[in-house]
């Protein structure tokens, strides 16, 4: 395997999500009691990786909770000036370094409407955790590479905690505590499929395709391959796909698809079969042999890994496809052009 900032990090996930659920269970325990009952939904503010980790917020809490997430717009705070109303939000701001000024805006602005703030982090000192009245640490140390790998993973699994404790869900929580093994196994079944990646280091374009809790692992794949590749690659939902896109596939397109064994199986195995007759070069994910041979290039994950939990062990290939992919095309993997760890938007 390749040796690598990228990989490293890639590689100490399975950790990262064990230190998390240790060392914040009983800090997310504490932080349910403290705000239940005092919401109505839940209001994320986020950038980039962190607003893709928002995206599956909005299935996870929608699902098991029944609790609606809305995605702040942070230029209202910020450059327009006029902040929506936040009766009844619980707002939580999700950023890796903790240092986005608009992403802090929004919790001072929550403040300010006596709203309930959580920040989640890495950085337990930073100006985000400095203004909420909770902070949740992601415990990954330091992300050196630019690209992030195990803050999102880390950023999902905050908020799967998080959800199941709201519920006092023993069951779920089980589950997530079993995620550090699934994700080790994921990182191991990827070593073949990588030798093949080599295939595509002459694509211009890319398409990645997800739905339900994966939809935010379609955003996030395609963000890695954009960072790192300087490829145009764009996410959609099935659905959504159809509705228009789907007209620019041609011969030889290559599109991803995030197809664990789940609820929305059924709808990404019919557009597999689409694609296919329009000739697009298929590559994915999933826990279903049946579903990976329909692949030029196929990646699996584990079986039997709760539909919830999905997104936290299928997000790996295609982070180890973006990176290996850099690598075949002579990129420095590591310090992409064009992008800082730090980003501040206002």
């Amino acid at each position: 395997m390749p040796q690598s900032m990228l990989f490293s990090e890639i590689s100490e996930q399975p950790n990262t999500l064990a230190k998390l659920l240790s060392s914040e269970s009983r800090n997310i325990e504490m932080i349910c009691k403290e705000i239940s009952g005092k919401f109505e939904y839940i209001l994320i503010a986020a950038r980039g990786t962190s607003d893709n980790a928002a995206r599956y917020a909005q299935y996870v809490f929608g699902i098991q909770n029944r609790i609606q997430v809305a995605l702040a717009t942070p230029s209202l705070f910020t450059i327009y000036n006029t902040p929506p109303n936040l009766k009844g939000a619980f707002v939580i701001g999700i950023s890796q370094s903790g240092e986005s000024p608009d992403i802090v805006a929004v919790i001072q602005e929550a403040h300010r409407q006596n709203c309930l703030t959580l920040g989640i982090s890495n950085s337990d000192n930073s100006p985000l955790t400095r203004s909420c009245d909770f902070s949740l640490l992601l415990n990954a140390q330091i992300e050196k590479s630019i690209a992030a790998t195990k803050t999102y993973t880390g950023s999902l699994c905050a908020l799967a905690l998080l959800s199941a404790s709201l519920n006092d869900d023993k069951e779920f929580i089980r589950q997530l505590n079993q995620m550090p093994e699934i994700l080790q196994k994921t990182i191991e079944l990827q070593y073949l499929a990588l030798s093949e990646v080599q295939r595509y280091r002459y694509a211009d374009q890319c398409t990645v395709i997800g739905r339900g809790y994966n939809y935010s692992t379609a955003f996030e794949i395609a963000l890695k391959i954009k960072e790192l590749n300087q490829i145009i690659t764009e996410p959609y939902s099935s659905a959504d796909f159809r509705h228009g896109p789907i007209a620019m596939i041609h011969n030889g397109t290559p599109i991803f698809l995030v197809a664990p064994r789940d609820q929305m199986s059924p709808d990404i195995c019919d557009l597999i079969r689409q694609l296919q007759e329009k000739g697009a070069e298929i590559i994915v994910i999933s826990d279903e042999k049946t579903i990976l041979s329909e692949g030029k290039l196929g990646f699996p994950i584990p079986a039997n890994i709760p539909e919830w939990l999905t997104p936290l062990a299928a997000i790996i290939p295609g982070q180890l496809f973006a990176m290996q992919l850099a690598i075949e095309k002579g990129l420095d993997p590591d310090h992409p052009l064009g992008i800082s760890k730090i980003t501040y938007t206002y």
